[in-house]
């Protein structure tokens, strides 16, 4: 594990968390799901470039979907 996946995985986790709390609180599904993929995605994913790709991706997500 290098510098920059241990560095990826602390950023989207803490956005993660920060998803999950929101989506909690205000009882809204998508911004659950996705801190809760957030903060899983750095134990399944290895590569450094995979991991920023699919994490922007996710974090992109409840800005697109509106529910």
């Amino acid at each position: 594990m290098s510098e920059s996946s241990l560095l990826c995985g602390v950023l989207f986790g803490s956005v993660g968390l920060g998803y999950f709390v929101y989506g909690k609180k205000q009882k809204a599904v998508v911004p659950l799901v996705c801190g809760i993929a957030l903060m899983v995605l750095p134990y399944f994913v290895t590569g450094v470039w995979w991991l920023f790709v699919l994490g922007a991706a996710i974090a992109a997500v409840p800005y697109f979907v509106r529910m």
